[in-house]
Formats: C-alpha cells, sequence, structure tokens
C-alpha cells in the first residue's frame, strides 16, 4: 500500500494499528521516504488512504513529536526532525558507493577465522509462519490462553510497583531473585521428590542455556558423552560444539536402555520423564538401574524433565534427581516451556560446588537473567496462576491426546504411536518403506503442519519413517479434520 508517495507493508490484524503505523513511519524517516524538513501527510490525508481512522494517526502523530521524531507547525501540521534521524542516517544515504566497494574488499575473511560454523550444523527448523497453517501440528508451541495471558499481565503491572520493583531495578550481578528461588525449592520441586537448599539451585534463561554452560565446565574435547537415540537435537549439537565424543544410546518403548554401551560414558544426557522426541516414560525400575550404572562406571546424569507434570495415564514418577542420593545427577528445569515458552526462564540442581561455578560463569556471560521478570514469574508462582495454568493444560492436554490418538488409529491405522503416556505430541513410525518429507510436503499442501523426525537421529543415513504430531498448539476441534487431511494427504502421495 502507498501513502502520499511512501510505500508501507500491509498491516497485520493480530497487532495494534498505532503501534504499526509508528513503526511503518520511524522506518520511512530512517530510509529516506520521509526526508528532514519535509512535511508529513496530513492526518485526514493519510488516514484516508491507509484506511484508518484519522484518530489514529493523530495519536501516532502526537507520539512520534513526544519521542523528538516530529516537529509540529502552525502552518504546515508536522515535519521530520532532522536532529532526531541523527548523522549515522544521513551519513549511510551519501556514502560513495566506491567507498562501500573498498570496505568489502578489506573485510575480514570470516570463513577463514570462524574456528566454528554453528549455522551449518542440523538443527530443529520450525516455520516462522507455522500459524498461517490452518492446522499445526507442531511440537513446542503453545494455544494462546488470554487467562493466563491476562494474569501475567497483572504480575507485571504488580512486580513494576512499589516494593517489586525496588527489588530488580539495581543490576544483581550473579544472585537470583529470592521470592523465586523461595518459591521453586518450597512448591516447584517438592512436587518432583527433589528437597534442596538456595545454594544448589540456579535460575537460567532455558534449557539451552543451562546445557551450554554446563558443556563448558565438565566437557573437554574427546570426552564421550551418552545421548539419547532418537534424542534431543540442540543436547547433540551444544556437546559437539564442545568437542565430545556423542556416544547414541538406544531407547525402546520404555525409554533409554540401560546397558553396556554407557561404560567409558563421562556424561549421559536423558529425559526420564517423557523422552524427547518419543514420548515414552522411563519406568521405576530403569531408572534405579540407571543410578547404579552411574554409580558402577563413575559418570554423571544430566536429567533434562522438561514435561514433568503432563503425564495423562497415572501418576506422575518421582524426578531421577529425587531417587540420587550421590549428587551424580544434574536436574534441569523449564519454568515457562508449557506457559508462555517466549518467556525463557529455566533452572538447574545441582550440589553446591557445581552450583557456586556456574553462577560464577553465568556472570561472565550475561550476568544473570531479567530480574524483572524473575520478579513475574515469582509473583505468578506465589498467587497460585502457575497452578491453575497447569491444571487447565493437563485438561486440555488430555482431551487432546485422548482425540488425536483415536483420530489416528482411525484415519491412519498403518502408523505405529510410541507408547505415550501424555506430554504433547505423538511420535509415529509409518508403514516400511514411508518416508515423512514426503507426506509433509503433500501434508503442507493441504494447511497441514507436521515435523519428520529424522532430524532426531544422530546415525547416517536417519530413518526416514518417523514423525511426530504436536497437539499442544492446535484448537481441539482441529485435530481430527487435521488428521483426516493428514490421511488424505499420505493416500495421495502413495496413490491409494
Amino acid at each position: 500500500m502507498t501513502a502520499d508517495g511512501i510505500r508501507f507493508s500491509p498491516f497485520d490484524p493480530a497487532r495494534g494499528l498505532q503501534e504499526q503505523l509508528r513503526e511503518k513511519l520511524l522506518d520511512a524517516m530512517f530510509d529516506g521516504s520521509l526526508r528532514a524538513h519535509e512535511p508529513m501527510p496530513s492526518s485526514r490525508r493519510l488516514s484516508v488512504e491507509l484506511g484508518l481512522s484519522r484518530n489514529t494517526v493523530v495519536l501516532v502523530y502526537e507520539k512520534l513529536t513526544q519521542e523528538g521524531y516530529l516537529v509540529p507547525s502552525s502552518r504546515r501540521g508536522y515535519y521530520v526532525s532532522p536532529q532526531a534521524l541523527g548523522e549515522r542516517r544521513q551519513a549511510a544515504v551519501h556514502t560513495d558507493p566506491r567507498q562501500l566497494f573498498a570496505r568489502a574488499c578489506d573485510a575480514p575473511d570470516w570463513e577463514v577465522r570462524l574456528t566454528q560454523h554453528p549455522s551449518r550444523m542440523r538443527a530443529i527448523v520450525k516455520p516462522r509462519n507455522w500459524r498461517d497453517y490452518r492446522y499445526p501440528f507442531v511440537y513446542g508451541q503453545v494455544e494462546y490462553d488470554e487467562t493466563t495471558a491476562a494474569r501475567w499481565r497483572e504480575c507485571t503491572l504488580l512486580a513494576a510497583s512499589g516494593a517489586h520493583a525496588r527489588t530488580w531495578v539495581d543490576d544483581q550481578v550473579a544472585q537470583d531473585d529470592t521470592l523465586l528461588v523461595e518459591q521453586i525449592t518450597q512448591r516447584i520441586l517438592p512436587r518432583r521428590g527433589i528437597h534442596v537448599a538456595p545454594d544448589q539451585l540456579l535460575i537460567t534463561i532455558g534449557t539451552q542455556n543451562s546445557l551450554f554452560m554446563l558443556t563448558q565446565l565438565l566437557t573437554r574435547p574427546g570426552m564421550a558423552v551418552g545421548l539419547e537415540e532418537p534424542g534431543y537435537v540442540d543436547a547433540r549439537n551444544i556437546f559437539a560444539l564442545a568437542g565430545c565424543a556423542i556416544r547414541p544410546l538406544d531407547v525402546d518403548g520404555q525409554g533409554l536402555v540401560v546397558g553396556d554401551r554407557m561404560a567409558g560414558c563421562s556424561m549421559l544426557f536423558c529425559t526420564p520423564s517423557h523422552q524427547s522426541p518419543t514420548g515414552v516414560t522411563m519406568p521405576m525400575y530403569r531408572r534405579m538401574e540407571l543410578l547404579e550404572r552411574a554409580r558402577r562406571h563413575d559418570f554423571v546424569i544430566i536429567e533434562d524433565d522438561y514435561e514433568s507434570e503432563q503425564n495423562i495415564l497415572g501418576r506422575n514418577h518421582p524426578a531421577l534427581k529425587s531417587l540420587d542420593d550421590s549428587g551424580r545427577v544434574i536436574y534441569l528445569g523449564s519454568l515457562t516451556k508449557s506457559l508462555m515458552p517466549g518467556v525463557r526462564l529455566g533452572f538447574v540442581v545441582a550440589d553446591p560446588e557445581l552450583i557456586r561455578e556456574l553462577r560464577a560463569l553465568r556472570r561472565y556471560l550475561y550476568r544473570h537473567p531479567p530480574a524483572n521478570n524473575q520478579r513475574v514469574l515469582a509473583l505468578f508462582l506465589g498467587r497460585g496462576y502457575f497452578d491453575a495454568h497447569a491444571r487447565r493444560l493437563r485438561s486440555s492436554l488430555t482431551r487432546k491426546w485422548r482425540l488425536i490418538s483415536q483420530a489416528v488409529a482411525d484415519f491412519l491405522p498403518d502408523f505405529v504411536p510410541s507408547g505415550t503416556s501424555g506430554g504433547s505430541a505423538l511420535w509415529l513410525r509409518g508403514p516400511e518403506g514411508f518416508d515423512a518429507w514426503t507426506l509433509q510436503r503433500a501434508a503442507a499442501r493441504r494447511g497441514v503442519l507436521i515435523e519428520p523426525g529424522q532430524i532426531h537421529f544422530l546415525a547416517q543415513p536417519a530413518p526416514t519413517r518417523y514423525f511426530r504430531l504436536g497437539y499442544g498448539a492446535i484448537a481441539h476441534d482441529d485435530i481430527v479434520p487435521g488428521v483426516q487431511l493428514l490421511a488424505e494427504a499420505w493416500k495421495a502421495a502413495v496413490g491409494i
């Protein structure tokens, strides 16, 4: 769309119009479409050409004036402030192309200088526009919950007022929010059978961050690290970046197989509560066997308890950490994965000596997670909102799990789901010769988004007959028609 010679991208109906108009006008200022000293389009004309209310345009103009980007004039309305645009943009506009070419010739050869290339590693990639699909069977995303969002906003406002604000305005250097630590140690962890003191816990900005710091402190190039196969892709890549010798360990219908391949490993990463990606839960007897192997072969275990509260059939098993009396288990928890994945807060539970070193390392990485977000989450926990969200989520996922399990049985009888008892996804094995990528492409044309499972295998060539159906982000009523369309896509792909 254009207005007074200025080209604007379409407005996003999911976002506020004032916010978007402000951004578009700023873009036009900085790319030179709106120049200093030139008058702005009148609010009346801009509103008509963009299809907005005049009041919206007036409010945005007033906001930009308060911020110093526009200057009001009784005769000309508003014009762009040259001071606000700054010398940097003006210099960029007038840079001689020959200077740009010379700079490019003198640029460092990053291909030679880089010692690692994380961008070249095999990693899970989700379409940024996954919400545009009518049937998004994607894992790791959540369905929008207005009740939870409203309560988070309430806690955000509370955290920004009075005594709460004074707890996070100052730089906390290496410390965590004491109220959040209290909530985790006294309310969250006891439900997993874990009882620890504050000096055994560190707040992080998520599981990947926790893992990265642990590899910095506990690994060295060539160290043997055992990982589940298939397994968590980000863990595999983090250990690979540290130069570890990754040893794939088999997974069956009861999770990680405990056996002699663990001998010689210095560290082992596993997901007992819901194995990633199959979703199966490790039984108690196997957890005890794993702990015994760790003692016998002298390795430590990193336990990722990422879906601990989402068992649908039966009670939750206690965490592996709760059964450990040797200090060999390092526990990783996620506080926001099922709440709001974008908030990015998690924690590590380990012996005080390790937590002390992790805290010191964290200081040099980012000092501490944003203290205001820590206080918001602490209030969210303290007011019982987290528990209420977990109950609603459990109820919703239970209904979805039953529905999608039955739909797969009805419409995709040749596909075998793993023996999961909960979580937020089904792991499916197709018939012999089935290629999940072929199905993914055929399904996408019908508005159905699935995730092929090939990426989760370290062995090459990786099997192509597995894929994952996440049901956390899809609406309950869209599950059955989505699976029906998936079945149609498969039949069309194989010519049935």
